[in-house]
């Protein structure tokens, strides 16, 4: 049945861990109309270990989504770490399985983020995240989607207190790192929605001269994409105010 708070669409999301920031930032992102169903994996310490055994509660809540009498239109297991590890190929892999098995398209979050960077026209980049010590987890993900990051920043501080820091600080450090590699660099990314600092990506796009491709941000424009709609929202990056068409 279609209510009228969904009439564009729904989404099911599994998020991954029981914070609420990300959601709260996507909803008010999307325009009216895209219902959002929300389950939520329980990634609590940010460790190898946590990302690597939580693939299969992922893909119990995607059976769950695609299991359901009222279909999503499209299923997000969110959250970079778990599918960076597995390697873009198998994440790949273990979606198209899924949307064999469901008959519902499936997204992850690398996914939007690799066609983000490509609908903005950024191949050369560097990139802040606080997921992972070993940063070439990371920059392995885009080489083989076919990008070229330049340098990549863990965040200083404990992964359960990123959310704490401030969005001006983020800026400071993305900016250092964006003046030291900045010869031939596209864009910037940002890895990982525990950052508060969306207020700060039109900022960095004036400032630097480049576009951003923050988490929620590309989110937000990746659930306009798969359910055919295009409402422009300007005041958070180049992704949102143009929606670009890849």
């Amino acid at each position: 049945m279609l209510y009228e708070a969904n009439w564009r669409g729904t989404i099911g999301i599994v998020n991954p861990t029981r914070g609420t920031g990300s959601i709260e930032e996507l909803t008010r992102l999307l325009p009216q109309g895209i219902g959002l169903i929300v389950s939520y994996n329980n990634i609590r310490h940010g460790t190898i270990k946590e990302f690597r055994s939580v693939i299969g509660a992922y893909g119990e809540q995607v059976r769950a989504f695609g299991e359901a009498a009222d279909k999503v239109d499209a299923i997000h297991p969110a959250g970079t770490p778990p599918f960076m590890l597995l390697g873009f190929e198998r994440e790949r892999k273990l979606v198209a399985k899924w949307e064999s098995a469901y008959k519902i398209p499936v997204f992850t979050s690398g996914m939007t983020q690799v066609r983000a960077l490509k609908a903005l026209g950024i191949k050369r980049f560097i990139g802040i995240g606080y997921d992972f010590d070993d940063t070439t987890i990371v920059s392995r993900y885009f080489k083989d989607a076919g990008l070229s990051p330049q340098a990549m920043l863990k965040l200083p501080g404990r992964w359960q207190d990123i959310g704490t820091m401030s969005g001006h600080t983020i800026y400071s450090l993305i900016k250092q790192l964006f003046l030291a590699h900045r010869k031939g660099v596209h864009g910037i990314y940002l890895q990982g929605s525990k950052m508060r600092c969306l207020e700060v990506v039109e900022t960095l796009e004036r400032d630097l001269g480049v576009p951003v491709v923050h988490p929620v941000a590309a989110r937000a424009w990746e659930i306009q994409r798969r359910l055919t709609v295009r409402q422009k929202r300007p005041g958070y990056g180049r992704l949102l105010a143009e929606m670009p068409v890849d």
